[in-house]
């Protein structure tokens, strides 16, 4: 079933191919030999997996739908690569490759490119198409598959929110589930690229930016990112976009179901994200403006909302190289990116809603120490969380803490700095993508060793660390 499954996900897959095709018969570049042979190889090895397993019909397993969620990242994110690696005046090798394909399709908008806009037309819009299909991937991930095999941040969620959200799914069926976060992803990127349109972006940008905004992706058609267009409407359409790709797709889609804000104002875990934020705009102002990093008032506001929003919701645009401000506040920014968006975003980071659990219970043995004998009860909103949920918070916190610790070493043994190993393992897990030192504009610099590295970390910090981690573990191949 396995087979089966990597099949049909590398067939489907070999259809991504064919709107930069098409983008390339438009503007009359030089892609088209790339996009057509991937296509054609991706088909190929899909049916080679699929024709032989086709009939089968075994029910999939809890242990197996751990190997199948890995697979569509760590075998998609090798696929993807191919078009990099066909298209000759690209001269990139197989790690830059596959670095630029899993970092698109989990969203994290880290890059080994740099001269975007001498890149055809085709190239780019495939890069953004990743990152929008991979944003997709993780919700149903998070929302619609995660729960049914007991983990991801869903399991927590569900527990404080009101109406069908506590039965793990949206609607009824898990099919319906996915179509109905399908429809509020497709919108949500519509209105964004008729909104970049308003604002001033021509077409082409329009859709690739609205793409990777609504993905929380950060990949931009320009080597200065949303800064190109040093566009005060611009930025504030990313802003806002980027706030609700950060919020839970499950809000929105009971917000649109109910036709009401209160589902937003009620939940505990939204007043945190959108406090977080607050804070973190707050301090960024502040810091600009008074450490003359920024010209005036207006200035530092523009600078500090944006980049505070963008690193905070680990979207990953920039307007300014905030990575050469005072080093304060990048890594007052960095640490930011640690909390990330709502758990079933397209955020990345933690997710809010561990922080606040883990913040809770901190704040229950702090009381626990004065008044031992005391049932003190961790509540989110009016839901008491069981010891369950608190334990697995703990746990995933130890292990997101042990690994980061371990791939940082990995990538100062390697001969990174300090600044470069901390900012680029943050930036990774975090799914953010720009980070502080040598990968402050982009990864190109780093050796292989440290890019594959990299490239776990990915995928760590996109399947919430345990669904990988599990793999790893004796107990799991154990009949």
């Amino acid at each position: 079933m396995i087979q089966q499954i990597i099949g049909l996900l590398l067939m489907l897959f070999s259809t991504s191919m064919l709107p930069p095709f098409v983008m390339d018969l438009f503007y009359g570049e030089s892609m088209l030999a790339a996009f057509f042979y991937s296509y054609l190889i991706l088909l190929g090895v899909g049916l080679l997996f699929w024709l032989p397993v086709r009939k089968i019909k075994n029910e999939l397993r809890i242990r197996d739908g751990f190997v199948v969620v890995v697979m569509f990242w760590t075998v998609l994110g090798m696929s993807g690569s191919l078009p990099f690696l066909l298209y000759e005046p690209l001269n990139i090798s197989v790690s830059d490759a596959v670095f630029e394909s899993v970092s698109a399709l989990t969203t994290t908008g880290a890059t080994v490119m740099t001269g975007l806009d001498e890149l055809p037309h085709a190239l780019l819009f495939y890069r953004q198409q990743l990152q929008w299909m991979g944003g997709m991937g993780i919700i149903v991930l998070a929302v619609a598959i995660l729960p049914m095999l007991g983990i991801g941040g869903m399991q927590l969620y569900r527990a404080e929110t009101p109406g069908p959200v506590k039965d793990n799914k949206l609607t009824p069926r898990i099919t319906e589930t996915a179509k109905a976060l399908w429809y509020i992803y497709l919108w949500l990127t519509i209105f964004c690229a008729l909104s970049y349109w308003v604002a001033g972006m021509n077409w082409f940008d329009a859709i690739g930016h609205s793409f990777s905004t609504v993905a929380i992706g950060g990949f931009s058609t320009h080597d200065a990112s949303i800064g190109y267009y040093d566009s005060a409407a611009i930025e504030a359409v990313a802003v806002f976009f980027m706030f609700l790709g950060g919020v839970n797709f499950a809000l929105h889609f009971i917000a649109f179901q109910r036709k009401d804000l209160c589902p937003y104002i009620t939940d505990a875990e939204f007043k945190t994200y959108a406090l977080v934020l607050g804070v973190a705009i707050l301090v960024s102002v502040l810091f600009l403006y008074y450490s003359e990093t920024a010209d005036n008032w207006t200035e530092a506001i523009r600078q500090g909302v944006f980049q505070a929003v963008s690193i905070g919701t680990t979207t990953g645009y920039s307007t300014a190289e905030f990575f050469l401000w005072p080093v304060f506040l990048p890594v007052f920014l960095l640490f930011i990116s640690f909390i990330g968006g709502c758990s079933g975003s397209t955020g990345g980071g933690m997710k809010v809603i561990r922080v606040l659990l883990l913040f809770k219970q901190g704040a229950r043995e702090l009381v626990k120490l004065v008044h031992p004998n005391a049932q003190v009860v961790v509540k989110v909103g009016k839901q008491p969380m069981s010891d369950r949920v608190i334990d697995a918070v703990w746990g995933f916190f130890a292990a997101y803490v042990a690994l980061f610790v371990f791939m940082m070493l990995l990538l100062m043994m390697a001969g990174n700095d300090q600044v470069t190993s901390f900012s680029a393992v943050a930036a990774s897990m975090n799914n953010l993508g720009p980070g502080l030192g040598e990968v402050g504009a982009n990864y190109a610099s780093i050796n292989d060793f440290s890019k594959w590295v990299l490239c776990l970390a990915m995928l760590l910090g996109r399947l919430e660390v345990f669904t990988l981690l599990v793999l790893f573990t004796p107990v799991f191949w154990r009949r």
